[in-house]
């Protein structure tokens, strides 16, 4: 029947979302629980810059 097909559905639906979902945790474990920055465009870079610089501790997500 169809309903045959729900447990390798849900099976593949779990293990293609597992890459995905360990980067964000990663990335929050390595940044201290902060979101990754991203700089699309060359303001944001030059503010990422500033933040690394005012935090002291050369880091951009450590904030003051």
């Amino acid at each position: 029947m169809w309903y045959e097909i729900l447990p390798g559905m849900a099976i593949m639906g779990v293990c293609l979302s597992i890459p995905g979902l360990s980067t964000v945790f990663m990335h929050r474990w390595s940044n201290g629980g902060k979101e990754k920055r991203i700089a699309r465009y060359p303001y944001q870079w030059t503010l990422m810059e500033r933040d690394r610089r005012v935090s002291g501790v050369n880091k951009y997500y450590v904030s003051k």
